[in-house]
């Protein structure tokens, strides 16, 4: 599979996951929403950095992701620092005991449509 199929692919699963990321916000499930954003941001990070360096990375520290993505070009660079806000709440979402709250909720679904919305840019050219 080349470079730009396995973008689109990625490009797929992020949108997905926004949609559901999306939906559960609106039924007022912010850790759903949330873990949904987090796991869109990532598929479109994959996204973009498959089809402007051909390959991502895989790695259970997701920090790596933000550098990635930070490297794989001047227009995208400035999507580093949202991702990084996005990770920060995959903890509190997923695995600690506090909920996330509506507006940390509200924010993460907003920091995933943002870097979603560039990856569809990159993925078409």
């Amino acid at each position: 599979m080349g470079a730009l199929e396995e973008a689109k692919q990625y490009l797929a699963k992020a949108r997905e996951f926004l949609e559901a990321a999306q939906v559960n916000f609106d039924l007022d499930l912010f850790n759903a929403a949330t873990s949904n954003a987090v796991t869109s941001g990532i598929n479109a990070k994959d996204a973009i950095c498959s089809k402007v360096t051909g390959r991502t990375g895989k790695s259970d520290d997701h920090n790596t992701a933000v550098d990635e993505l930070r490297r794989s070009g001047p227009d995208v660079k400035s999507l580093a620092p949202t991702l990084r806000r996005l990770l920060t709440l995959k903890q509190k979402a997923q695995y600690q005991e506090m909920s996330v709250s509506a507006a940390d909720a509200k924010h993460a679904v907003r920091w995933a449509e943002l870097i979603y919305e560039k990856a569809q840019i990159v993925v078409s050219r």
